[in-house]
């Protein structure tokens, strides 16, 4: 299968889960920074402007926060007394993009985070794809990327045994061109779906695969945050994740939910990484490679259906279509903050040129519903 891969490198970039290919179809023209199709105001809040940012024909809703006093102090006071009515934004639109915080650094943004999110402790990552550096919050860095490479569309850690309900972004360091984190909305996904492909998926869920070692793909002591086999063991059979010791390499696999009820609107929501870590989103090239040196079943990911069939190039063409034709987009800004409700709104970041740095905080945390049976497979 041929498409237009969100990204392609030399086999040498391919440690410790630096890179993900998939191919997308196509894909809208990168839209440089600094362009913004802004049109009409959807709203007045407390403070600023709600405005529709209209990039590609789909809409992101920007809020426009006038000058602040002080950095740091202004945008926590902003933040808390804003809280309430960004959240009904976010419930109500997905996501919504916050600019005029001035956000600076790992600190600030750390502070606004918590103060936005509906706990008082921001979530630690487990079973992450790709490596992250951590700062005190605890917030990380986007998952280390090829800068010229798209990362493809996903649900952050709809696979995990805990997952973030919400996701907020700052960008301390906008890139020259490029690089915007884009949202596409889940319900568009299904309505593009088959029906039966939907209704089978809901009844069986998807199971993914995972090969971690330090050669290809992310360490399990880096991705379950302990050098400890007993304490691996002992979080897989909690999450109900199976798992084999291949020498000093760890396989695991388990099934997931592909669907999920929104926990604030009741509706059903798309919620998986089936196209993103499928081994039909990797650039043709590069699977044929990675096949002939790993194996069929050495790949760091692969996904199928619940019962352990894989699935077809196709479907996955498919999915990732339409999320190509369900994405919205804004260029980032020094200082935005952008929040997104993770079950509903899927996101990727867009190949950039420059330096480019934004964090990320997991808000909200949720447990995902286990499988009622073993997989037995």
């Amino acid at each position: 299968m041929k498409g237009s891969s969100c990204w392609i490198s030399s086999p040498s970039s391919w440690n410790h889960g630096k890179f993900r290919p998939c191919v997308t179809g196509s894909r809208p023209a990168r839209p440089d920074i600094g362009e913004s199709n802004s049109t009409g105001t959807a709203g007045v809040m407390d403070e600023g402007r709600m405005m529709t940012a209209v990039s590609n024909g789909s809409p992101l809703v920007v809020w426009h926060v006038d000058a602040l006093d002080d950095a740091r102090d202004g945008a926590l006071d902003w933040a808390r007394r804003n809280r309430r009515e960004l959240r009904s934004a976010v419930t109500e639109h997905g996501a919504v993009l916050v600019r005029g915080l001035g956000l600076g650094d790992p600190e600030t943004f750390a502070a606004v985070s918590k103060a936005l999110a509906d706990t008082d402790e921001l979530m630690v990552e487990h079973e992450g794809f790709a490596h992250r550096d951590e700062a005190p919050g605890p917030v990380y860095s986007t998952a280390s990327w090829a800068d010229d490479q798209t990362m493809c569309m996903h649900h952050e850690l709809s696979y995990a045994r805990e997952f973030p309900a919400m996701l907020i972004m700052g960008c301390l360091t906008a890139p020259d061109q490029g690089g915007c984190t884009a949202v596409a909305d889940s319900s568009a996904v299904v309505d593009a779906l088959p029906a039966e492909v939907v209704d089978r998926l809901e009844t069986e869920g998807w199971l993914l695969t995972r090969n971690y070692s330090d050669t290809v793909g992310l360490p399990w002591a880096e991705a379950f945050g302990t050098s400890s086999r007993d304490e691996v063991e002992r979080y897989c059979r909690e999450g109900g994740i199976e798992f084999e010791w291949r020498g000093d390499d760890l396989r695991t696999w388990h099934r997931r939910p592909a669907l999920i009820t929104h926990p604030v609107t009741g509706r059903r929501s798309w919620f998986n990484q089936i196209a993103f870590f499928s081994e039909w989103s990797l650039d043709e090239d590069v699977r044929d490679y990675l096949v002939s040196v790993l194996g069929p079943d050495g790949l760091s990911f692969n996904t199928g259906w619940g019962n352990g069939e894989p699935f077809t190039a196709d479907l996955i063409q498919v999915i990732n279509d339409a999320y190509v034709r369900a994405t919205r987009r804004e260029p980032w800004q020094a200082g935005d903050l952008l929040m997104v409700d993770n079950v509903r709104m899927a996101h990727s970041r867009e190949a950039f040129e420059g330096d480019r740095r934004v964090l990320l905080a997991f808000a909200d945390p949720l447990r995902a519903r286990l499988p009622e049976t073993a997989l037995g497979i």
